[in-house]
């Protein structure tokens, strides 16, 4: 099994969403575009990846949603080294279709009370459902190895909340070190290393705003 050297996790750019909410009110969630800021986030990271990556091959897997694609195309890696799929499980948790920003809000609240991985939106998703279908990529991915030439680096293009859900996943987290973590920032990355071991590692880890509560001994 050809086992990547690297699983590398972006989050978008900032987008609309991010400086202005109201626009869920007049735009589809995955139809926003970045911002001026957002692209220079973007370009920031993708010169971090360039030299990560030097001439190595990769592939790579973006959110269907806009933002991700501009986030993507805005690293200026060479279009002849990297293997693009456009992947749907690593969209956006949904939070229903046409958002009302007031009811939003107030959703985000019950979330906070209730917590983000069991909480879900009215017409949308929990935490539990965006890992369970984060949870289908990882094997669909881990089943991509099994080519003897597979690249030496993947890239997922995603969002914060699917990148938490990933490592939860992979490095096997409870609810309650998942509920303890704060997202990246747009524009952040996390990089999976592959070790002489044969295990991998997180290069930094997400910040933790607060110390995880177990029910178990499992925690």
């Amino acid at each position: 099994m050809a086992r990547p050297r690297r699983i590398v996790l972006v989050r978008h750019g900032e987008s609309e969403g991010n400086v202005d909410d109201t626009v869920y009110e007049r735009e589809p969630d995955h139809a926003l575009r970045l911002t001026a800021t957002g692209y220079a986030q973007a370009e920031a990271a993708g010169a971090e990846l360039r030299e990560l990556f030097g001439r190595e091959q990769v592939s790579v897997y973006v959110s269907p949603y806009r933002r991700t694609h501009e986030t993507f195309r805005s690293f200026g890696l060479d279009p002849a080294r990297v293997r693009v799929r456009e992947e749907p499980r690593l969209r956006e948790q949904d939070w229903g279709n046409w958002q009302d920003r007031d009811d939003v809000r107030l959703q985000k609240a019950y979330r906070d009370a209730y917590g983000h991985f069991f909480y879900r939106f009215a017409q949308g998703e929990s935490g539990a459902d965006v890992y369970d279908r984060v949870g289908a990529f990882l094997e669909s991915l881990h089943r991509s190895f099994e080519a003897p030439d597979h690249p030496q680096n993947v890239l997922l293009v995603t969002h914060g909340l699917t990148m938490r859900l990933f490592c939860m996943r992979w490095f096997h987290w409870t609810v309650a070190d998942f509920e303890s973590l704060s997202n990246p920032g747009n524009g952040e990355t996390r990089v999976l290393r592959l070790g002489e071991d044969g295990r991998y590692t997180l290069d930094r880890p997400f910040a933790q705003w607060r110390t995880p509560e177990p029910y178990g001994i499992t925690g």
